[in-house]
């Protein structure tokens, strides 16, 4: 690890020097390419520095302890052990800042939400997630932007897609796929029973076109009119889109705006980060099923939760961390779950580094 962290601390000071040099702004797609990487080693090379810095304060007083007798040598030897508990807090800390970054972490992300099984009380649970991802977003001022929402007339949906924007959106909300389990009495229910019903999420980072490339030959785009629950929002131009991709068998509808154009742009972005998803699934398949662990695979058909409304209890099975606090976590407060599970995948990425 250390001799890591030297080539690192070498790197950075070459950038700082670099960058300061009166030619550097000559040529602009370079500056931009070496401060982006000076950004990237930074954190790293002050941590690394203020490490070595804590090593030489436990050494001197190591030092002047050996020269002292009585309550300064013990006062020295404190101090020395001080150093020592704090270097093992900080070594950790470099170890997490060399772990792999995922590219996709600092970007936006498209939200998928489907209705299982349940009938229309999972169609009815499936709103609720997306109001609460919709608070979420709202929260930490992610931009959200529906590409399709497909309600029903009981006041539920089947179906949504969301392009959500804003800076390490991808990283706060990956952890929420899979198949999310309700437990609670419906509206409809006469006899006061719980039903189970369930609703799958599915969170795919955003792919930008140097990521995937779509040869428009392979894609066969339909036009239609936009629809909606009991005549909502219908549309008697046919600006809806519907586009689908020949190699994949992959389709995405976009019917929210009443622009084609904007409708069609929607729908390539959906289609691209889809893409992405599935050829990157597949180019990992052999790790994924090495690596199944605390925070899961991500497979959309791994159950990771269960919201049980009779005790206001949230319960992530990856991790069997259960929070009292359904109203609050409906309203998008997802803050204390996400940090658990970030925390959790950190240790499993920590103790693979190890091994």
């Amino acid at each position: 690890m250390f001799s890591k962290l030297d080539t690192v601390a070498a790197r950075y000071d070459e950038l700082t020097q670099m960058l300061s040099q009166p030619d550097a702004l000559s040529d602009m797609e370079r500056w931009r390419a070496l401060s982006r990487e000076h950004a990237e080693l930074e954190p790293i090379a002050r941590s690394y520095r203020a490490y070595r810095k804590k090593q030489e304060e436990r050494d001197a007083a190591l030092a002047e302890a050996e020269k002292e007798t009585g309550e300064m040598r013990a006062l020295l030897l404190d101090e020395a052990q001080e150093c020592r508990q704090q270097l093992a807090a900080m070594e950790r800390e470099l170890k997490v800042l060399l772990l792999p970054k995922d590219k996709n972490d600092e970007g936006g992300c498209t939200l998928e939400i489907r209705a299982g099984a349940g009938g229309e009380e999972a169609a009815l649970f499936a709103y609720d997630l997306y109001r609460m991802y919709q608070g979420y977003c709202e929260k930490h001022r992610f931009r959200w932007e529906i590409v399709d929402l497909n309600e029903t007339e009981l006041g539920g949906m089947k179906e949504a897609i969301v392009n959500i924007d804003g800076k390490g959106a991808y990283a706060r909300l990956k952890y929420e796929s899979g198949v999310h389990r309700v437990q609670r009495v419906p509206e409809t229910e006469s006899q006061g029973r719980i039903h189970t019903s369930t609703v799958t999420v599915a969170v795919l980072p955003e792919a930008q076109e140097v990521d995937v490339t779509i040869d428009e030959k392979d894609v066969r785009v339909d036009l239609f009119r936009s629809s909606g629950a009991g005549g909502q929002k219908v549309n008697k131009t046919e600006t809806a889109i519907r586009l689908t991709h020949f190699p994949t068998g992959i389709v995405v509808t976009c019917q929210d705006e009443r622009s084609q154009l904007k409708n069609k742009e929607k729908a390539y972005r959906v289609l691209r980060s889809r893409l992405y998803d599935y050829y990157n699934s597949r180019a990992v398949s052999a790790e994924a099923a090495n690596r199944k662990s605390l925070v899961g695979t991500g497979d959309r058909s791994e159950r990771i939760r269960t919201y049980n409304f009779p005790q206001s209890r949230i319960t992530d099975h990856r991790i069997g961390l259960s929070l009292h606090s359904m109203e609050a976590f409906l309203a998008g407060d997802l803050d204390a779950m996400i940090d658990a599970l970030a925390r959790a995948d950190t240790e499993r990425r920590l103790s693979q580094a190890d091994e």
